[in-house]
């Protein structure tokens, strides 16, 4: 059956916001990339229930985040959070709360609000992390959260780049962050985003500046971490810049995927029985800075965004052994930043 995807994008060139396109699986293509929402940068969004659809949003000067309903491929702007500066970099949804958290890079803020079950939303609590630089050059003025989603007992983990920072927040049912713990990685690690386990035992965590992937176990009771490995995401002998974007880990916990903006590829790591990884493949993007990626829904097929040159590349996966195989490559679609599987049927 064909399976649609939303794409998040940058809008410095020719794109007009968020676009989706169609993978038909028989034929191992993509096909119809179509506009979804006109926006300005809606560079990272999440798919929510009842045909709700959450993204960063700008409009001038002014950046946050929006709700859309989008059915029958129509899309209407429900909700809208703006203020003065950039918007965030993160969107991170709870479904059983009702909430909705973003991570603002450039303002160092953690945002959460209460969804409404008609989509719109109001802001119930706000953290501004502080705290002195770390150190690469992309740390110098301070703290950068870039990731902000659930843990698998409900709390809140915070991925700060700019301080090489894992937080854990405690989220009370009215949407109120308390700090629970934090975990300090080594020096220009970079904390981009991370994944948990299925088992939710064990966290992994990709560092951008670093261009490395860290295991570490967790700890429920004290939301504490123990560090296991660290591992790089390129060759050893790699001295041309690369930053380490996106992560995902499949559905049974046996493989993980990251991307590499600047070798430009695809890395996957198979996972041990002591949950540390093994590198067995790196697989070309096709493509310059490929931002972000997504697993379709039996995750036979891997979707990959390549930012500066405007395009999407399919690899077909194997379930065994966690491999990619290149499928198409050249899928034009300007400025593609996020990748997210969209049930909805057109």
């Amino acid at each position: 059956m064909a399976e649609n995807f939303l794409i998040g994008t940058y809008t410095k060139k020719a794109s007009k916001g968020m676009y989706a396109v169609t993978l038909d699986p028989t034929k191992g293509q993509l096909v119809n990339d179509r506009v979804i929402v006109e926006s300005e940068k809606p560079a990272y969004l999440q798919v929510g229930p009842n045909h709700l659809v959450f993204s960063i949003r700008q409009e001038g000067n002014l950046g946050g985040v929006a709700s859309y309903h989008i059915e029958n491929g129509v899309a209407t702007l429900v909700d809208k959070s703006l203020s003065a500066g950039s918007p965030p970099a993160y969107v991170g949804l709870d479904s059983k709360r009702h909430l909705m958290f973003t991570a603002n890079y450039h303002k160092a803020e953690v945002n959460v609000y209460q969804i409404n079950p008609d989509g719109t939303f109001v802001q119930t609590d706000s953290v501004k992390h502080e705290g002195t630089h770390g150190h690469e050059p992309e740390q110098a003025d301070g703290p950068h959260p870039h990731f902000t989603d659930l843990t698998p007992d409900g709390r809140l983990a915070v991925c700060d780049l700019g301080m090489d920072l894992l937080v854990i927040y405690n989220i009370s049912d009215d949407g109120k962050l308390t700090a629970a713990n934090q975990f300090k990685f080594e020096p220009g690690f970079g904390t981009r985003h991370m994944v948990f386990a299925p088992n939710g035992q064990y966290a992994y965590v990709l560092g951008e500046l670093s261009s490395k992937l860290a295991v570490l176990k967790y700890n429920a009771a004290d939301a504490s971490f123990t560090h296991i490995q660290t591992i790089k995401t390129i060759p050893d002998d790699w001295t041309a810049h690369n930053g380490a974007a996106a992560i995902h880990i499949t559905s049974d916990g046996k493989f993980i995927y990251t991307s590499n903006r600047g070798e430009n590829t695809i890395a996957v790591f198979a996972v041990q029985p002591d949950h540390t990884v093994k590198h067995i493949q790196s697989i070309s993007s096709e493509g310059d800075f490929p931002r972000d990626f997504e697993l379709n829904s039996d995750e036979k097929f891997l979707i990959a965004s390549n930012q500066n040159s405007d395009n999407l590349t399919l690899y077909r996966r194997n379930t065994e052994n966690g491999m990619l195989t290149l499928m198409q490559k050249d899928v034009i679609s300007p400025e593609p930043v996020c990748v997210k599987k969209w049930f909805e049927q057109n």
